[in-house]
């Protein structure tokens, strides 16, 4: 989308909606600035982290800013200036300060990971290796009406694990 003004790449786009009519502008940075809608800032990723440590944080600042991890040195304050921790021994050294932090933006202080949508069951897959095995095996030896059985079989188990 290009500027409504000029022919940059818009990059900034408001909506205003007034008595249920939504309008649109679309702009590039100059533009923007010189019509007076944003002024030039860059975003500042440790004051941001800091703003949301400081919230969190703020009646045990005194007790937390004394810390240092005995590992790597890093001071909690300095971690609150970086927004990055020294090592994995910082998360017990500073607990009381991160535990609020991670809690705000995770919603847990715990990390769980993610679990497959789809599991199989061991049994039920081991199951199903023996009846392909049996399924190859009545091939070879022209079973046919065996191997067909067998061949449903699985398509049932299979189906059946997809589905459920």
């Amino acid at each position: 989308m290009k500027c409504q003004f000029c022919s940059k790449p818009a990059t900034i786009h408001l909506t205003e909606i007034v008595d249920s009519q939504k309008k649109e502008i679309h702009l590039c940075q100059s533009c923007a600035e010189g019509q007076n809608l944003v002024q030039k800032q860059e975003l500042n990723l440790p004051a941001i982290l800091q703003t949301l440590i400081g919230q969190h944080v703020g009646p045990l600042s005194d007790e937390l800013a004394r810390l240092t991890c005995p590992e790597c040195g890093i001071k909690f304050m300095e971690f609150r200036q970086q927004g990055r921790l020294g090592c994995p021994h910082d998360y017990a050294v500073f607990r009381a300060g991160i535990e609020p932090l991670l809690e705000r933006i995770h919603r847990a202080t715990r990390h769980v990971g993610k679990a497959p949508q789809r599991v199989v069951p061991a049994e039920r897959h081991a199951e199903r290796v023996e009846l392909r095995s049996r399924l190859q095996a009545a091939i070879e030896a022209e079973a046919y009406e065996e191997a067909a059985r067998l061949r449903d079989l699985l398509r049932e188990k299979e189906a059946t694990d997809e589905s459920g």
